[in-house]
C-alpha cells in the first residue's frame, strides 16, 4: 500500500513537537524540510552530522522515516552571486541526505526570473535556458552519486522545466541513476490543457512512470485570482505558494484533479510509494488526509 505523509514545515513548532503532532494525526513518513524552531539549518556550515542524526533519530522514533529532503530554491537564478549561494546550499545538503535517513532530496528546476520563483521569463523556454538548466542538473546529479544520494526535479509550469515534453528531455540528456522525479501531476497544468486532465494525466505517466521516486498530494483548479497567490502561514514561501496566472494549487480535494486515475496510475509502478499531502495549513491536515485515504481505500492502494 502507498505510504502516506506530509511535510513537517507545516508544524511550526520544535523538532519533538513536530513529531509527536505528525504521528498523532496518523501519517507514517514526512518529507523533511530542514525548518525548525530548536534547530538552526539556515547555512551550509549549520549542517552538521550531529545536527542531521538528531534529526533523523528523532523522527524514526516515532516511527516517521523520512522519505526524502526539501532543498526548493531556484536553481538558474540570473544573478550569479545569489545562484551560488543557493547551489551552495543545495550541494551542501545532497552531499549530507544519507545522515538525514534517506539519500532523495528536492528542488525546482528554476526561472530566470529574479523576482519570483514561481513566474516564468522569456529564456526560461529557449535553448540557451535549458542547456544552463541541464548543466546545473547534471552538477548536482554528480554530486549525488559521488554520496550515494539522488536528485530528485520537481517540475512546474513556469519553470525551466514544465512541460511532458521538457522533462522526457531533461531526462534523455541526462541519464544518470543519480537523477530521479518527483511525481506531482498538477504541476504540469495551465489554462490551456486543464480541460484535457485524462489525457495529460495519461501522456504523464505513460512517458515518465519509471523515473518517479516520490508522489506529491496537492489540487488543481481554474483561479479567480491570475496574481501570484500565497496563503498566510508561518511556512517558507515553497509552503505558501498557492499558484500562479489562471491556475490556483490548493490542498487536494478542493478542485479538479481526477484523484482515481491519477493515483491508479501511479500504483501501477510504484505500489508502496510515498505519497505527500501539501498545499494546506496544521488545521486542514485532518480533512485532506481523510480525503486522501479514502482516495486511496477506494481503490484498493
Amino acid at each position: 500500500m502507498m505510504q502516506v505523509g506530509i511535510f513537517n514545515g507545516y508544524f511550526p513548532y520544535t523538532l519533538e513537537e513536530q513529531a509527536k503532532r505528525i504521528r498523532a494525526l496518523g501519517f507514517n513518513t514526512v518529507q523533511l524540510d530542514l525548518a525548525f524552531k530548536d534547530i538552526d539549518f539556515s547555512t551550509p556550515d549549520a549542517i552538521t552530522l550531529e545536527k542531521a542524526k538528531r534529526v533523523r533519530e528523532t523522527f524514526r522514533d516515532h516511527d516517521l522515516p523520512i522519505c526524502t529532503i526539501s532543498c526548493y530554491t531556484n536553481i538558474v537564478h540570473p544573478e550569479p552571486a545569489e545562484r551560488k549561494k543557493r547551489l551552495d546550499y543545495l550541494q551542501t545538503v545532497i552531499r549530507n541526505a544519507r545522515h538525514f535517513g534517506t539519500p532523495y532530496v528536492i528542488s525546482e528546476t528554476g526561472t530566470f526570473n529574479s523576482e519570483s520563483d514561481w513566474v516564468s521569463h522569456p529564456k526560461n523556454k529557449t535553448e540557451e535556458g535549458f542547456e544552463e538548466c541541464r548543466k546545473v542538473i547534471k552538477e548536482l546529479v554528480d554530486t549525488a552519486y559521488d554520496h550515494g544520494a539522488v536528485f530528485l526535479l520537481e517540475t512546474y509550469v513556469n519553470n525551466v522545466v514544465g512541460s511532458v515534453e521538457e522533462t522526457v528531455r531533461m531526462f534523455a540528456e541526462i541519464d544518470h541513476p543519480a537523477l530521479g522525479l518527483l511525481m506531482d501531476p498538477t504541476n504540469y497544468f495551465e489554462a490551456h490543457n486543464i480541460g484535457q486532465m485524462d489525457k495529460v494525466l495519461k501522456q504523464i505517466f505513460d512517458t515518465l512512470a519509471d523515473k518517479i521516486r516520490i508522489a506529491h498530494a496537492k489540487d488543481v483548479k481554474l483561479a479567480e485570482d491570475t496574481s501570484e497567490k500565497h496563503a498566510d502561514i508561518d511556512a517558507s514561501e515553497a509552503h505558501s505558494f498557492r499558484g500562479v496566472g489562471a491556475i490556483e494549487l490548493p490542498a487536494p480535494g478542493l478542485g479538479s484533479l481526477n484523484y482515481d486515475y491519477y493515483l491508479q496510475r501511479l500504483a501501477e509502478k510504484h505500489p508502496n510509494i510515498p505519497i505527500i499531502i501539501e498545499h494546506l495549513d496544521e488545521a486542514d491536515v485532518p480533512r485532506a488526509k481523510r480525503f486522501l485515504d479514502g482516495k486511496l481505500r477506494a481503490n484498493g492502494l
